[in-house]
């Protein structure tokens, strides 16, 4: 992410603490930890609202699995993730019941550094998977000059980057990556931490983006304002209609539309939209979570958080297509307001 941007989103905010004692000696009235897709958005919503209400939040960007960890054992107010927590992690958090609350939409895009190629390159999502597989190692392998027509690729290697901390930008990824291809279905699978066949790991969106930018032939994935900022081409794919499609805001609210309108009443939220129909839907696409306690153990806090967030879903979703994530969809908030007033905020 570039220092401009950085310092752009940071105005008004605490710096980010490496540690949440740090967090709360530096005057933070809520502190959340988790998805890094998710942090120039929440960045900048935790700006605008201490602006407008005094009320501070320290935002973490330690990846999604962080952000479980810490919410589960209590040392944060809320955690946010790009994957959904498993019954398994729901039923060891210290803290009771949790909540999974969509906040925006995003697209995680596939970038690449190959300055010789001047258009969108284009995969499928079979090609990508071998690739993460090691299958398919170099840029003129024929499955990739097939999709490529008339477009020269190198003889070079491929050089695979991916997350090396338990993230929801993987999680995403490879839930895509497991759903059109059988042969990742069977092996690595779908997780926010998995046993990568080949690559190099990079800490965060930022780090894999780093890596991407300075490695000739690197091929990443990475939450779309990331490659935007960094000026780094995004591939197109095909999705589910055959079409190729790049990732946009227009993309990824059609992926999200089918999922949204068929919700049931008492959904918890938990769920996919990766390989989403729809002619323009991007495949790569999913919700990113806030995560709170049904009932918090500090009910001041507990109040101030849901205030935010019934601020986030509808104030807030004005600022998600200036960083490149797709608001809500309207009927999915109006269950989002039911959603927020099961929260504990009575005083006990």
């Amino acid at each position: 992410m570039s220092h401009s941007f950085m310092r752009a989103v940071a105005l008004g905010l605490t710096a980010v603490a490496v540690s949440t004692s740090a967090a709360i000696a530096q005057g933070a009235d809520l502190t959340g930890a988790g998805s890094s897709f998710a942090y120039p958005i929440y960045s900048k919503w935790a700006s605008i609202y201490a602006e407008k209400t005094g009320v501070k939040i320290n935002y973490q960007s330690i990846g999604s699995s962080g952000g479980i960890r810490q919410l589960s054992d209590q040392t944060v107010d809320f955690g946010a993730s790009d994957g959904p927590m498993t019954d398994d992690q729901m039923s060891k958090a210290k803290g009771g019941p949790i909540l999974h609350i969509p906040t925006v939409l995003g697209a995680v895009a596939i970038t690449y550094n190959l300055p010789d190629v001047k258009q969108p390159l284009r995969l499928t999502g079979d090609v990508l998977a071998n690739i993460y597989l090691g299958k398919v190692t170099k840029w003129n392998d024929a499955s990739i000059t097939a999709l490529n027509p008339g477009v020269t690729l190198p003889g070079s290697d491929i050089v695979v980057v991916h997350r090396s901390d338990g993230s929801g930008t993987s999680y995403i990824f490879t839930d895509y990556l497991a759903t059109v291809s059988p042969a990742w279905a069977s092996g690595p699978g779908k997780a926010q931490s998995i046993n990568w066949p080949v690559g190099l790991g990079g800490k965060g969106s930022e780090g894999v983006t780093g890596q991407v930018k300075q490695t000739p032939g690197a091929i990443g994935y990475v939450e779309l304002s990331y490659a935007k900022e960094n000026k780094l081409p995004v591939a197109l794919i095909k999705n589910a209609a055959g079409q190729w499609v790049a990732p946009t805001i227009d993309g990824v609210t059609e992926a999200a539309a089918g999922a949204s309108a068929k919700l049931p009443e008492n959904t918890d939220f938990r769920i996919s939209i990766v390989n989403a129909p729809g002619r323009a839907a991007y495949p790569i696409s999913s919700f990113t979570w806030v995560l709170l306690y049904k009932n918090p153990a500090d009910a001041k806090k507990g109040k101030q958080l849901v205030d935010f967030l019934r601020w986030a879903i509808h104030d807030g979703e004005k600022e998600a297509p200036s960083l490149d994530y797709a608001p809500l969809p309207a009927s999915m908030v109006a269950m989002l307001d039911k959603r927020l007033n099961e929260v504990n905020v009575a005083a006990r």
